[in-house]
């Protein structure tokens, strides 16, 4: 794909990765893209490059609108593979370009790829380049999402390039968010959230606030995957402080793994009932379920219930795989409860239940476990148990 005009001499040059399914375990069924940014003045300036594969359409693209060897500065603002790999490529050509990152930054670009003979420039928050007509500000964002991040402004545009804040895995051949269908949008930016960012919740709060305490509103925002914020910049922004703060609907996930049927014939008499009662619920077997698509829908949920038979006396192996995939990601503000089913012990539920409140998550017990199958008492337990929870979280 051809570079894009964001503003007078300001381009995307990346590249759309249409056929990645899986995104270093991230299902990504719409694909994704991977956008680096040229700015042409005085001096030039990439901001960011792209994934390997990808470098010979980032250097079309860049020959577009300028050569190669007129790169004056490479912005680095994250040191991932599928924002850098293609940086030592760039260099062969750019060979009197500056690459300007955070400390961190620079260490990690050398450990990846050497550079002993690259020239660098270190920037912290508030540190400045000036282009000529244009001035890149730089704002340091450790563990936004690792610790080398940082986002580059493009003062006189008021653009806001946070590479991995703000994106979706969208493959398009659109470049805006005006562009795309609304709810195909929000729903990508949402799951990239939910299994990315989301651990990083207070941070992302802190950043938003102080880019304000700068003086930083951006007009665009232009993120490191899918597309730009041109349209409505604060859209994006708002949802990140609404699900940073863990605000939640009234609404009920509940993941299961089953053996023989059982603890699936309990969660859907479990799903009845709180449906019954009004109540907004997804439920998921695990084994047959895309895990970024679970933890999106648990990012807007008030409570997540987990369902598990027992076996060797403890949880199903694919639930305490989910189990820890959820907790490393720290979702905020929900209730929890487990159910399941077990033959001659139990174990499951304990060991559940015993995670969950390792991690600081709030309990909603007594847990509901049924020996064998339910039979019809043990399913009105089942339904009770769904009445009981949807109870809680009115």
């Amino acid at each position: 794909m051809a570079s894009v005009k964001l503003a007078e001499n300001i381009h995307w040059v990346g590249a759309v990765d249409w056929d990645i399914r899986d995104f270093h375990g991230y299902e990504t069924r719409r694909g994704t893209t991977y956008n680096a940014y040229l700015i042409k003045d005085e001096k030039t300036a990439l901001v960011d490059t792209v994934k390997y594969q990808f470098q010979d359409k980032l250097t079309r693209n860049i020959r577009e609108l300028t050569s190669l060897e007129k790169l004056d500065y490479v912005i680095v603002n994250h040191v991932e593979k599928d924002h850098s790999s293609s940086l030592p490529h760039i260099v062969q050509y750019a060979r009197d370009a500056t690459i300007i990152a955070t400390r961190i930054g620079k260490d990690g670009l050398m450990k990846y790829y050497g550079g002993e003979d690259w020239s660098f420039q270190v920037v912290k928050t508030g540190d400045e380049v000036n282009l000529g007509r244009r001035t890149l500000r730089f704002v340091e964002a450790p563990m936004l999402h690792w610790p080398d991040s940082m986002f580059t402004f493009v003062k006189e545009e008021e653009i806001l390039m946070p590479n991995d804040a703000f994106g979706q895995h969208l493959a398009s051949s659109q470049r805006f968010d005006g562009e795309i269908e609304e709810s195909i949008l929000m729903d990508e930016a949402a799951k990239y959230y939910a299994n990315i960012l989301m651990p990083f919740a207070p941070q992302i709060i802190r950043k938003i606030e102080e880019l304000s305490g700068l003086g930083i509103k951006p007009r665009m925002i232009a993120p490191s995957h899918g597309v730009i914020w041109r349209s409505d910049p604060g859209k994006i922004v708002n949802a990140y402080l609404e699900w940073s703060k863990g605000l939640a609907k009234r609404k009920a996930v509940i993941v299961y793994d089953t053996m023989w049927g059982s603890t699936q014939e309990m969660a859907h008499a479990i799903s009845d009932a709180i449906a019954k009662q009004g109540l907004e619920v997804q439920v998921f077997h695990i084994r047959n379920s895309d895990l970024a698509e679970i933890m999106k829908h648990i990012l807007d949920a008030k409570v997540v219930l987990i369902g598990a038979p027992t076996i060797n006396n403890n949880m199903f192996p694919t639930v305490s795989l989910f189990l820890n995939h959820a907790i490393g990601l720290r979702p905020k503000g929900k209730l929890w409860s487990s159910f399941g089913s077990y033959g001659w012990g139990g174990g499951a539920l304990k060991g559940i239940n015993q995670q969950l409140r390792e991690a600081g998550f709030e309990v909603i017990e007594p847990s509901l476990s049924i020996r064998y199958a339910p039979n019809q008492e043990e399913l009105q337990k089942c339904k009770e148990f769904g009445e009981k929870i949807v109870a809680v979280i009115k």
